[in-house]
C-alpha cells in the first residue's frame, strides 16, 4: 500500500518543498481535526506555470491549466504537511475550492479542477471523495492562473 508520499511518486510528481508565503498568513492551520490551507498557487522552485503561455485560461490553454491545477494541489499538500508532519494522516479531503482566472466567456472551470480532483482520487482512493467549487474570477494575485485551497479532515493522537 505505502505511504501517501509514495503514492505521489506513483503518479509521476513529487512532493514539494513548502513555498515561502507571499504576504501576512500561514499556509495552512489546524483547528481541530482539520487542516485548512490558504490558496496555493501553481508554483515550481517558485515560479508560476502559466498555461499555454497565457496568465487567463481559455479553451486553447484549458489542458495546460489542468496540469497546473495538479501542482497547486501539490503545494496545497505540502502545506498541510508542514501542519500535520505527515500526509499519512489524512483520513478524508473534504473540500477542494479552485479559483481560475479565465478568459471571457470560458466555462471550463470545472474541468480545469478535475486535474487536481483526479489526482486526489489517485492518491487517497476513497478518502480523496470530496466536495467541490470551480470559480472563474478575472485576476488573482500575481497574475496567477489559478489558485486551489483545501480542507482534509485527519486524525491526530489526543494528548
Amino acid at each position: 500500500m505505502g505511504t501517501v508520499e509514495e503514492k505521489i511518486i506513483t503518479t509521476g510528481f513529487m512532493l514539494p518543498q513548502l513555498s515561502t508565503a507571499a504576504g501576512l498568513y500561514s499556509p495552512a492551520i489546524r483547528s481541530g481535526n482539520y487542516v485548512y490551507t490558504s490558496g496555493q498557487l501553481p508554483l515550481v522552485d517558485g515560479k508560476l506555470i502559466e498555461p499555454g503561455g497565457k496568465w487567463k485560461i481559455d479553451d486553447e490553454s484549458k489542458e495546460d491549466a489542468v496540469y497546473a491545477s495538479r501542482i497547486a494541489l501539490l503545494n496545497a499538500l505540502a502545506a498541510i504537511k508542514s501542519v500535520t508532519g505527515t500526509l499519512d494522516s489524512i483520513e478524508r479531503i473534504v473540500k477542494l475550492t479552485l479559483y481560475v482566472a479565465s478568459e471571457r466567456n470560458f466555462s471550463g472551470q470545472h474541468l480545469v479542477a478535475n486535474g487536481a480532483s483526479s489526482l486526489l482520487h489517485e492518491i487517497f482512493g476513497g478518502r480523496g471523495s470530496h466536495a467541490r467549487s470551480a470559480v472563474g474570477v478575472a485576476e488573482l494575485p500575481l497574475n496567477a492562473s489559478l489558485e486551489l485551497e483545501l480542507i482534509v479532515q485527519c486524525k491526530f493522537p489526543i494528548i
